[in-house]
């Protein structure tokens, strides 16, 4: 009965985002850019919120706590405050003048925009073929989360493979049909519900087992190293690593990097990044310390399984537990379906129309659209059965991965001598030096080294920031050595702010 009415809260509040997702639908345009930009309509409120609830995905919800956990409340730290703030000014310095640019120029995709500053193709393809390969793994990663949060919430009722399962389905439907304007609006409403939620369950959790001191006194009792800073993981390097590979990879990722075209104004983006920072510590900050206050109560959290679901399962009422899940299901959704919906434009845009079917119908594009849909989230459905690692190292595997391609991204934007062969070697080197240590982690035909020194480096110091540098070295030195093409045109960047 208990894991019945967990199911039905979760399959009930999935349909209901599905339902705005049919309204949007028959209010989209049969055009490229309604489709994936909302014709560049959108306000503050819904940019803000779209954005915010793009990222409260799997990496968030369960794989902030379960580190919290593990380890310590500093992961409130890392993600709430160091990411919080950097993503912010990233956003200014790269979406800002992505935005002035995309609107004089009525460029979607990031490969779309690199390509034809450099009159490339094959750079747009390159950049897209990159942005394909680390949104597999992320998309992955929301399958993962949702299987384990079923899992949790109905006790084993519902098997892994069926929470992924239906996460999937219903992502697969939304995105087929809802566009940007649907996903925009969803996630407006998903993520001011998940902000309240989140808040309510803290403060049922910590009135149940006596108040914050209490609650804070039961976690430095079991685990007294949480109360001093540092120590364990939280090295400077993996502090200083993560913290900058996750808001520069961020603010590559498809389905964040698009919302840089949609605001309806500058003075709307600039209102949206300067609340960020604000937004993210608010739902951070009882999300992780809920995490790491755990380990003082008298929970048993199984090995592999996410905390916040056996959390709420002791403390609140089932069908409150449900709601929370629901929500944070409806939140992997919200990043999933923006996934979704970005990888189909960088697959059609910068893949399928220039190289395959350049004078395809925009009927025929938006069915190749919808297949790769498809294609895609059912392999990345495959893909999760395998379970490749935790939701953090899959997560934080994906972020790097984008995070290479910030800075050849930045020399574009604002350095006026980045030739095409700078960005071609400044992206394609580091990303494939980064592909081999993954697979050299992850596969045993490859030769190896252990995952702790493969990925994050000694000391905590994650290998993609070296990486990271070299991409901006290589970029800048073959710039020099090499002269811009005739096709390249420097002042389709040249923009002044409002």
């Amino acid at each position: 009965m208990t894991a019945g009415i967990g199911l039905t809260v979760v399959v009930g509040y999935l349909v209901a985002a599905l339902a705005i997702g049919l309204v949007a639908y028959r209010l989209t345009e049969s055009t490229a850019e309604d489709y994936y930009l909302a014709n560049r309509s959108i306000g503050t409120l819904v940019l803000l919120f779209t954005t915010f609830a793009t990222l409260l995905s799997a990496f968030t919800f369960f794989g902030g706590p379960n580190l919290a956990y593990a380890a310590g409340p500093e992961w409130l730290i890392v993600m709430g405050t160091l990411d919080g703030v950097l993503f912010a000014v990233l956003w200014y310095v790269v979406g800002y003048k992505q935005w002035l640019i995309g609107e004089r120029n009525g460029y979607v995709t990031l490969g779309e925009m690199l390509g034809d500053r450099f009159g490339s193709p094959g750079l747009r393809a390159l950049v897209a073929g990159v942005s394909l390969l680390w949104l597999f793994p992320y998309v992955m990663l929301q399958q993962m989360g949702a299987g384990e949060a079923l899992v949790g919430l109905t006790g084993g009722a519902v098997p892994y493979w069926g929470g992924a399962a239906l996460v999937t389905a219903f992502m697969i439907a939304y995105v087929t049909l809802a566009g940007m304007r649907g996903v925009a609006w969803t996630d407006t409403i998903q993520g001011l519900f998940m902000l309240s939620v989140v808040w309510v369950a803290a403060a049922w959790v910590v009135s149940a087992v006596g108040g914050v001191g209490a609650a804070t006194g039961a976690m430095l009792a079991a685990r007294p190293e949480f109360g001093s800073f540092g120590g364990g993981i939280y090295t400077p390097g993996f502090i200083v690593s993560t913290a900058i590979t996750i808001a520069f990879g961020v603010t590559m990722f498809p389905q964040i990097n698009q919302r840089f075209f949609v605001a309806e104004s500058g003075t709307v983006l600039k209102r949206s990044f300067a609340l960020w920072p604000v937004l993210v510590l608010l739902l951070f900050f009882p999300a992780f310390l809920l995490g790491a206050w755990a380990v003082g109560m008298p929970v048993d959290v199984p090995e592999g399984a996410n905390v916040l679901p056996v959390v709420l399962n002791a403390y609140t009422p089932t069908w409150f537990a449900a709601l929370v899940i629901a929500g944070a299901m409806a939140a992997m959704m919200s990043s999933s379906d923006s996934m979704l919906l970005s990888g189909s434009s960088y697959f059609t845009r910068d893949l399928y129309r220039p190289f395959v079917a350049p004078d395809a119908s925009a009927r025929r594009e938006a069915w190749v659209a919808r297949t790769g849909v498809v294609a895609f989230a059912t392999l990345a459905f495959l893909a999760s059965l395998l379970r490749p690692g935790t939701l953090i190292e899959v997560g934080d595997t994906a972020f790097s991965g984008f995070a290479l391609l910030s800075l050849p991204t930045l020399c574009a934007l604002y350095w006026d001598r980045t030739t095409r062969d700078g960005m071609a070697v400044g992206i394609a080197v580091p990303q494939a030096a980064y592909l081999l240590v993954v697979l050299s982690s992850v596969l045993p035909v490859v030769p190896t080294l252990p995952r702790t020194v493969a990925v994050a480096g000694a000391g905590g110091w994650d290998v993609a920031l070296g990486l990271m540098v070299l991409s901006a070295v290589l970029t800048v030195g073959v710039s020099l050595l090499t002269a811009p093409t005739a096709e390249s045109d420097a002042s389709r960047f040249a923009v002044t702010g409002d």
